[in-house]
């Protein structure tokens, strides 16, 4: 188990930029960011590897950037042009990955363990 702490978030204005950042209690395999928009299942919208591959989908390609520092243990997600369509509760995630990838369409009702939400909400 890894425990993870979200911190950031907030509202903003449509066109404006958010950061979070969620700290580990460990390391594991794969890190990324859930989204759940009401209404909908919650869903990966980015992901990164121990070896620091990326994977984004695209309705946030271009906008949002992954990090990971790995001596803070500490994820890191910059998301700029926000849309009020991104309004969503945000989660960070960890899980071991079924193969050599950090798949973006990893089923969320798999992933081991989860921070405790963030909400961000964006205004027009």
């Amino acid at each position: 188990q890894v425990q993870l702490v979200e911190s950031g978030g907030g509202s903003v204005q449509a066109g404006g930029s958010l950061s979070l950042s969620c700290a580990a209690s460990g390391s594991i395999g794969c890190m990324g960011w859930f989204r759940h928009i009401p209404g909908k299942e919650r869903e990966g919208i980015a992901t990164i590897a121990s070896v620091g591959t990326t994977s984004y989908r695209d309705s946030v390609k271009g906008r949002l950037t992954i990090s990971k520092d790995l001596a803070r243990n500490t994820l890191y997600r910059q998301m700029n042009s926000l849309k009020p369509e991104d309004t969503a509760m945000y989660y960070c995630a960890a899980w071991t990955p079924r193969g050599r990838y950090c798949s973006i369409d990893y089923p969320a009702e798999d992933v081991a363990n989860w921070g405790q939400g963030t909400q961000v909400t964006v205004s027009s």
